[in-house]
């Protein structure tokens, strides 16, 4: 009875230092976390070195084999008998000395986890990263956990993940050369085109895309208005062989580098061959119709050569040859005598002529390009100055006089001034004509207009080379706009001309808005 008491007493001794043992070691891993799971793991080691054969315990306060309620005797006495055994003296030295090891093993891990606290709190470079590395791998020496795992290659710390990473090893197979001194660099990229373009860049390629014509389709034009002038030459010679006319001659900004675009017309003169001191010119403001911009060709010689001794005097009115008169007859002429498809087929193009304009105008359609050629009758050599005076649709007092035409003085001095100084006065001009021409309220500016403000521009000392295009673009605006506010563009060649004169107030007050909208933000007008 006593030795069963004895068994009794120990059992329940055991009971109550297996239940300490589970608190202790369940609260050590609720409170530490994983420092407490690596106590728990140090600890058992320990326990296993004491008892070898004590494995049935489990982590938590529950016990799989030994302790529960259903234990067989057999396992409750070897139980039993493995904490009779640890409470020795020689055991529980051993236990002390397992619990020494294991506080040393506490300490190491505490500092490996403020070092991992620190590594991922602060940027480090190389060496720093390699340093913790060799202390982290020193650390796990220590707990003894390296032994039995392979080394793993160390992940780069996050500050690194921008840098290039290190070349790899060659491979064995690969054939061996010279050594490289230098890193192998990659090859430069490209550098991707710039987003934002300078005006003056944005012009240069307006210029390019929209004005500038290929030199073929230049040569096809000038081929199809030398055809066409020979055709109606003949025609004309042929139609009306009492009346002398003159070689046609194409010309035109197309021959003179001005052509901005196809969209100007090809100028075909149709000179009239006047009797020497028969004929005078009368400036226009000396007439009934005080136009300074024509001129009036008068008959004389009357009481010497009498009406009708000359071809030309069927076209009389008032004493005076009438460009209206001789307008219409060429214009009836062109439009129901002339076998256009006929010519059109021989020189492979469509030719009609132009109902809707005042003006003689032939449109020409070919496979490559499209062409408006003005055909234009003109009055030249008749006085020293050699004045050009072309037949124009004029109205009013004005319908019977003949305009001057200023075109040829205006391209020579523009042509003398960009020589002179190797300027962009001519590509300022096509710019200019371009930008208005697409523009659905600048396209009321003619050429005339802008070669005015090119030709005032172009006399003041000022930088002219391509570098200052753009500057010089926005001068041209400027002056046009304070020649609208004054409703005034006197002409260069004959400064009593307003070339404004023409303008409603209207149109003035539309260009004046579009103008000024495209000084403000000019890349809208390209």
């Amino acid at each position: 009875m006593a030795e069963f008491s004895q068994k009794r007493g120990k059992r329940r001794d055991d009971e109550v230092l297996g239940s300490a043992v589970d608190f202790l070691l369940a609260n050590a891993r609720l409170v530490l976390g994983v420092g407490g799971a690596a106590v728990l793991g140090i600890a058992t080691l320990a326990v296993k070195r004491v008892r070898p054969g004590w494995a049935g315990y489990t982590w938590g306060s529950q016990r799989t084999t030994g302790l529960g309620p259903a234990a067989r005797p057999q396992e409750v006495g070897r139980t039993a008998q493995s904490w009779h055994l640890f409470l020795y003296p020689s055991n529980l030295v051993g236990f002390a000395l397992s619990f020494v090891k294991a506080a040393q093993a506490l300490d190491a891990l505490m500092c490996l986890c403020l070092q991992l606290i620190d590594r991922a709190t602060s940027p480090r470079d190389e060496d720093e990263a390699k340093g913790d590395t060799t202390c982290l791998e020193d650390s796990w020496k220590e707990l003894s956990l390296l032994k039995a795992t392979p080394c793993l290659q160390p992940r780069p710390p996050p500050a690194a993940l921008s840098q290039p990473l290190s070349p790899l090893p060659p491979s064995p197979s690969a054939p061996e050369g010279p050594a490289d001194d230098h890193p192998q660099m990659s090859p430069p990229c490209s550098s991707p085109a710039p987003l934002c373009l300078t005006f003056q860049e944005k012009l240069l390629a307006f210029e390019r895309d929209h004005v500038t014509i290929p030199v073929a389709h230049v040569a096809l034009a000038k081929q199809l208005a030398g055809d066409i002038a020979l055709e109606l030459q003949a025609y004309l010679r042929n139609k009306f062989p009492e009346l002398p006319f003159g070689a046609l001659v194409p010309s035109g900004p197309l021959y003179d580098g001005l052509q901005a675009g196809l969209a100007d017309r090809v100028r075909l003169l149709v000179p009239l061959v006047l009797e020497p001191g028969l004929w005078s010119l009368v400036p226009g403001v000396d007439t009934v119709a005080r136009d300074p911009r024509c001129w009036a060709v008068h008959r004389t010689q009357l009481e010497f050569r009498s009406r009708g001794s000359s071809p030309w005097d069927r076209f009389l009115v008032g004493g005076y040859l009438s460009s209206r008169a001789l307008l219409e007859l060429l214009r009836k002429a062109l439009a129901t005598s002339v076998n256009w498809p006929a010519i059109g087929s021989l020189l492979g193009c469509l030719i009609r002529p132009s109902v809707a304009s005042e003006e003689l105008l032939l449109e020409v359609q070919h496979e490559h390009l499209e062409l408006n050629v003005a055909v234009l009758l003109a009055v030249t050599g008749t006085d020293a100055e050699d004045r050009l005076l072309l037949a124009w649709p004029l109205e009013g007092l004005a319908g019977n006089l003949w305009l001057q035409d200023l075109y040829p003085a205006e391209a020579a001095r523009l042509r003398a001034l960009d020589d002179h100084d190797m300027g962009t006065r001519r590509r300022l001009l096509l710019l200019l004509c371009g930008v208005c021409h697409s523009h659905p309220a600048l396209s009321r500016l003619g050429r005339r207009h802008l070669t005015q403000v090119v030709l005032r521009l172009g006399e003041e000392e000022v930088d002219w080379a391509e570098a200052a295009l753009g500057e010089r673009f926005l001068q041209a605006l400027e002056l046009l706009i304070s020649g609208l506010e004054r409703a005034s563009l006197p002409c260069h060649f004959n400064p009593g001309v307003n070339l404004f004169s023409s303008l409603r107030e209207e149109e003035i007050d539309d260009i004046g808005y579009a103008l000024y909208s495209g000084l403000q933000a000019p890349e809208w007008l390209l």
